[in-house]
């Protein structure tokens, strides 16, 4: 069974595209296209199901049109609209380090320089000039950590944990956790 701390959200399945299945696909990472993996992830009655691609085509930097395996007429595709689409962490963590997405980060825990728990994040804000790590803390408040390189000391890719400098008054240190 997939569970979610094993995939993250890559883009989403729109509408079908003509008559033999295809479906149009809005993404935010184009990770299907730099890794060796022949299936997406689709959250199907809140179950994490694969669906292998048996064809895509760009259609822009953001868009393709995707043929699963099975799906060949447009009443099947119609079943996939508006369907979130995820990509597994096992086949994103063979991408390079410079070809890293900002989604790859999102199911990391977050430790500060001192090793204190900062929390783990849950998704990852774009809408703004100022890209932002939201972060799920023990205390169960939402945390904003903005997304910048230099701020990130290291990336432990196995155990998905993710060591910061975090800028000084940011968060209130005191409520931290250390662990070891």
């Amino acid at each position: 069974m997939i569970k979610k701390e094993d995939v993250y959200k890559i883009g989403m399945f729109n509408k079908p595209h003509g008559i033999h299945g295809e479906i149009s696909f809005t993404f935010t990472d184009d990770v299907f296209d730099r890794v060796d993996c022949d299936y997406l992830i689709c959250q199907m009655d809140g179950i994490f199901v694969p669906f292998f691609i048996e064809e895509y085509r760009f259609r822009s930097d953001s868009s393709a049109l995707v043929k699963l395996d099975g799906i060949d007429s447009s009443e099947k595709a119609r079943m996939f609209t508006n369907v979130d689409v995820y990509f597994p962490t096992k086949y994103a963590e063979e991408v390079e380090d410079d070809e890293l997405t900002w989604n790859f980060f999102v199911g990391c825990k977050v430790e500060d320089e001192n090793h204190r728990f900062i929390g783990t994040i849950t998704e990852v804000d774009t809408t703004t000039i100022n890209t932002l790590f939201v972060i799920d803390s023990p205390a169960g408040e939402e945390l904003l950590l903005p997304a910048q390189e230099d701020l990130i000391l290291g990336l432990d890719r196995e155990n998905k944990l993710l060591t910061v400098e975090l800028p000084k008054g940011l968060f209130d240190l005191d409520s931290l956790e250390s662990y070891d």
